[in-house]
């Protein structure tokens, strides 16, 4: 017997701010029969292509470092410095930038969201595809 993820929660002071930066982000929408409005301590939304559901909790705790987990976004189109520079218009910041790392087209963007919570923004599958085809295999996984 196995189970499944039902979906991921995200602790944070303003569950109904963060859930619609994130949703905005990351074109989620709200669940159907379940509104997310201002004062809610719960607030979910999910991907309509997927059904994926991200849970934001309220919690009075302070974030005590480093996430231990944290989602990896991949564009659906365009480059990863692209959505880079479209997630810090829309508010994130810079935590760490790993891009090129390991040479030209390598590497991730480590950063913020409005509330602190880590998140990377990955290369592309095109951008990964291309590199396959024109160099060596690369080191860097992402």
């Amino acid at each position: 017997m196995t189970c499944f993820v039902s979906h991921t929660s995200v602790d944070c002071h303003n569950a109904y701010e963060l859930s619609e930066w994130w949703r905005t982000l990351l074109g989620y929408e709200m669940v159907d029969g379940d509104p997310n409005e201002p004062g809610h301590e719960e607030c979910m939304i999910l991907d309509p292509a997927t059904g994926h559901h991200i849970l934001f909790i309220e919690v009075p705790d302070e974030k005590p470092g480093k996430n231990r987990l944290h989602f990896d976004l991949v564009p659906r189109s365009g480059t990863r410095d692209e959505e880079t520079e479209r997630v810090l218009a829309a508010g994130a910041t810079i935590f760490n930038d790993l891009r090129g790392q390991w040479g030209p087209g390598t590497g991730w963007a480590v950063l913020l969201d409005p509330e602190g919570n880590e998140f990377c923004v990955l290369r592309s599958q095109a951008e990964k595809d291309a590199a396959r085809a024109g160099t060596p295999a690369s080191p860097d996984p992402c």
